[in-house]
């Protein structure tokens, strides 16, 4: 089995996962609990889908839900060079070193952006999350979701690590989450388009 099948298995048999935001800056140590659940998922394209929700947001009543959508990066549908959302391939680099998972990549990367890599076996999955809209609050609720997530998943336990990106925001906001019980209600699709 494949790490992207291994993947996919996961994020549809496992569904949400748990943790936290660090969102410190050099004013003061904050930190967010977060909440993230997949919704859809669709590995030919390289596309998946869900919501995250805030917990503790200081200027928020309510925890802060969004939705977002993801890109595997597969070298078939997207590579580690992202070219949209203001990040730039010196961003890119900077953003995927931070997890040591991308070290024995980062060459072949800086080449010719990892087309040439095969991460078919790679116990590791990278993707990016990119906000779309919240959900249940209005754009004053405190946060931006001008930014983006990188984002790396372990095959082998199932975490989740990221790093926001907003030039905007304190660079580095780390995401770390661990795969949880809780199942979503309804039915679960191995693919999902949006039309």
């Amino acid at each position: 089995m494949s790490p992207l099948d291994i993947l996919l298995n996961s994020l549809l048999t496992l569904q949400a996962f748990a943790g936290t935001q660090n969102v410190s800056s050099l004013q003061k140590d904050e930190a967010w609990r977060v909440n993230v659940r997949i919704q859809g998922c669709d590995l030919d394209n390289g596309y998946l889908c869900g919501t995250m929700e805030a917990l503790n947001v200081p200027l928020a009543d309510t925890p802060v839900v969004t939705f977002w959508e993801g890109e595997f990066i597969d070298v078939r549908n997207y590579t580690f060079y992202t070219g949209k959302w203001e990040a730039t391939p010196d961003d890119d680099i900077r953003h995927w070193s931070k997890f040591p998972s991308f070290s024995p990549l980062l060459s072949q990367v800086e080449a010719d952006g990892g087309k040439s890599l095969d991460l078919s076996s790679y116990p590791f999955v990278f993707m990016r999350w990119k906000e779309q809209y919240f959900v249940n609050v209005g754009i004053d609720c405190g946060l931006t979701i001008a930014g983006f997530y990188y984002v790396c998943f372990s095959c082998s336990d199932g975490s989740i690590t990221g790093f926001y990106y907003d030039p905007n925001s304190s660079p580095f906001q780390k995401l770390e989450l661990k795969t949880t019980n809780e199942r979503l209600a309804g039915f679960t699709f191995s693919s999902y388009q949006l039309q």
